[in-house]
C-alpha cells in the first residue's frame, strides 16, 4: 500500500480486534491489506491518521467519525476519549470483546478452541457511573468540540483531547463514567477557579497554576475525596479556603476531604509523590467495602477502579483457588498481593484456609497487615519479599504451597519472575490479568512447565472501553 506515516485517510471499519482496534481491509493487487484504527467501530466510516506503516498492516489514530455505525445508539452523555464505545449497547460490546479475546487466546496462547475452556463472562453490575476515581486536567489550550479547533489562552478543565497531551476538552456535563453529580457541577468548579485570575497549566510552555483535579469516590459511604494539584507559581494569590467552601456548598456531607498538592515537576503527572501535599479539610482517606471487608483508600493507593465488579471478580478468584483444595494442609499464596485484598477475602470467607501474602514493596505489606488487623483476620500472614527468594528465606513453607494467585501489572510477568513462580512448585495457579495479550503469552510458558489450563473467565470491568480482564485456572500435571 502506498501509505505514509502522518497521512490522513478515510476508512470503512469492517471488524473489531482485541484491545478496541477497528479493522479495515483494503483491496490491493497483492490481496487484502489490513489497517487497524484504535477505537473504530464496525460499520463506521472514519477519517484516520497513519501512525505506523508495515508491509502487511498499518496502524491509525481515529480523527473523526464521518458516518456512524448501525450498531450505535444516540447517547445523552458528553462524549469523552476514555469511553469510545458508550454509543454501543452493552450486549454488542460484550459480543465484540468475547470474540476478540477468543481469537487472541487462539493465536497467541495456542488454545485451539477457547470456547471449550470458557467458564463465563462476568459483567459489571453498573454499566454506567462505575468508576471510583477520575483525574481531570487543566489546560490553557482548549479543544472546542463544536468547531473542532484548538484555542489558546483559555481555561479548560476536563479530559485530554484524543491523541494529544497538550489540549483539553471542557467537561460540561455527565460523561456516564464517574459520578454524575460531580460531573454536572464541574463547570461551576471551573468558573470559580477561572475567576481567581490564575492561569491553567500550559503544557508546552510548562507554566501556569492549576494542573489537575483528582477525585476519589467511596461507593460504601457515597463520599468524594478531592485533590487539587497546582504549581507554586501564584500560590500567594490563591485562597484555598474559598475553594474548600465552594466544594462544601456544592457537595455538602458528600465531601470527605480536600487535599492540596503543590507540584512543580514539569512532567504532566498528578501523583502525590511528585509534590508536597497538605490536608485542607476532612480526611485523607475514604472507606470502601469489598465482600464485607473494609479498606482504607488514600488518594495515591492502588484500588480496583470498579469496586462493584471487583467483588464479582474476587469471588471468582476465590472459587478457583479453593476448588478441590484441601485448605487445611496447603497454603494459598497471594503473590504480588499489594495491600492484600484477595488474600484477606479468602482468609475471611474460608476460616480453614492458610493464606500467605507476598509483595516486594514493604509499604504495601505494612498496609496489608494494618487492614488485616482492622478486619480481624488471623489466618493470613504477609511478607515483604521477592517471589524467587521467598522459599530460600522461609523454609517452613517448602512443599506446602498448594495454590498461587498472581495478579501482575499490565505488562504481565517478566520471564525470569515467571520461572521463579513455576519453581515454587504449586499444584494450582490462578492467574488474574488486566491484559489478556500478555496472559496468553505467559500461558504458553506455563504449558511448557506442565501446567494445564483448566478453564478461564472473562470480566468486563470497564464498560465502554476496549479493556477486558481474564482469570485463568491452571493445574499442574503429574
Amino acid at each position: 500500500m502506498n501509505l505514509k506515516r502522518g497521512q490522513e485517510i478515510e476508512l470503512t471499519i469492517d471488524d473489531y480486534a482485541f484491545g478496541g482496534k477497528g479493522i479495515s481491509r483494503l483491496k490491493t493487487e497483492l490481496g487484502e491489506y489490513i489497517v487497524f484504527t484504535q477505537n473504530g467501530i464496525p460499520g463506521q466510516r472514519v477519517k484516520a491518521k497513519v501512525l505506523k506503516k508495515k508491509k502487511n498492516f498499518a496502524e491509525c489514530r481515529l480523527i473523526k467519525v464521518i458516518e456512524n455505525s448501525s450498531y450505535e445508539n444516540p447517547s445523552s452523555f458528553q462524549p469523552i476519549s476514555g469511553a469510545p464505545y458508550i454509543s454501543l449497547p452493552i450486549e454488542v460490546q460484550h459480543d465484540f470483546k468475547l470474540k476478540s479475546a477468543f481469537d487472541l487466546f487462539n493465536k497467541i496462547g495456542d488454545i485451539n478452541d477457547p470456547s471449550k475452556l470458557f467458564d463465563e463472562l462476568i459483567t459489571s453490575p453498573q454499566s454506567y457511573h462505575y468508576r471510583n476515581k477520575m483525574e481531570y486536567s487543566f489546560s490553557s489550550i482548549r479543544h472546542d468540540l463544536e468547531t473542532d479547533t484548538e484555542l489558546d489562552d483559555e481555561f479548560a478543565l476536563g479530559f485530554k483531547h484524543s491523541g494529544t497531551w497538550w489540549k483539553v476538552e471542557n467537561l460540561d456535563k455527565d460523561s456516564g463514567m464517574f459520578d454524575h453529580d460531580l460531573e454536572n457541577k464541574l463547570k461551576e468548579i471551573r468558573t470559580h477557579l477561572k475567576n481567581t485570575g490564575l492561569k491553567a497549566w500550559h503544557p508546552p510552555a510548562k507554566t501556569g497554576f492549576f494542573r489537575h483535579l483528582v477525585v476519589r469516590k467511596s461507593y460504601a459511604d457515597d463520599q468524594l475525596l478531592f485533590n487539587l494539584v497546582t504549581s507554586s507559581s501564584g500560590l500567594k494569590k490563591f485562597n484555598i479556603q474559598d475553594f474548600n467552601q465552594l466544594l462544601s456548598a456544592l457537595f455538602k456531607e458528600r465531601k470527605a476531604g480536600l487535599i492540596h498538592t503543590i507540584n512543580d515537576d514539569v512532567a504532566d503527572r498528578s501523583k502525590l509523590e511528585n509534590g508536597n501535599s497538605h490536608l485542607i479539610d476532612g480526611n485523607l482517606v475514604i472507606i470502601e467495602k469489598i465482600l464485607g471487608l473494609n479498606f482504607e483508600i488514600s488518594m495515591e493507593s492502588f484500588f480496583q477502579t470498579n469496586p462493584k465488579c471487583a467483588e464479582k471478580l474476587y469471588q471468582k478468584v476465590i472459587d478457583y483457588a479453593t476448588l478441590n483444595n484441601d485448605l487445611k494442609d496447603q497454603y494459598i499464596m497471594d503473590l504480588f498481593c499489594g495491600t492484600g485484598t484477595i488474600g484477606q477475602i479468602i482468609a475471611k470467607h474460608h476460616s480453614a484456609a492458610k493464606v500467605i501474602g507476598v509483595d516486594i514493596v514493604p509499604s504495601a505489606i505494612e498496609n496489608a497487615i494494618k487492614n488485616a488487623k482492622k478486619n480481624k483476620i488471623n489466618n493470613v500472614e504477609f511478607y515483604a519479599d521477592d517471589a524467587g527468594k521467598f522459599l530460600l528465606n522461609h523454609k517452613e513453607f517448602e512443599n506446602k504451597i498448594g495454590t498461587i494467585i498472581i495478579d501482575p501489572p499490565r505488562a504481565g510477568i517478566a520471564p525470569k519472575t515467571l520461572k521463579k513462580i513455576i519453581n515454587l512448585g504449586a499444584k494450582k495457579l490462578v492467574y488474574v490479568s488486566c491484559n489478556p495479550a500478555t496472559q496468553a503469552r505467559d500461558a504458553n510458558e506455563l504449558k511448557d512447565a506442565n501446567y494445564e489450563l483448566m478453564k478461564f473467565t472473562l470480566v468486563d470491568q470497564f464498560p465502554h472501553t476496549g479493556h477486558i480482564e481474564s482469570i485463568m485456572l491452571f493445574e499442574k500435571r503429574s
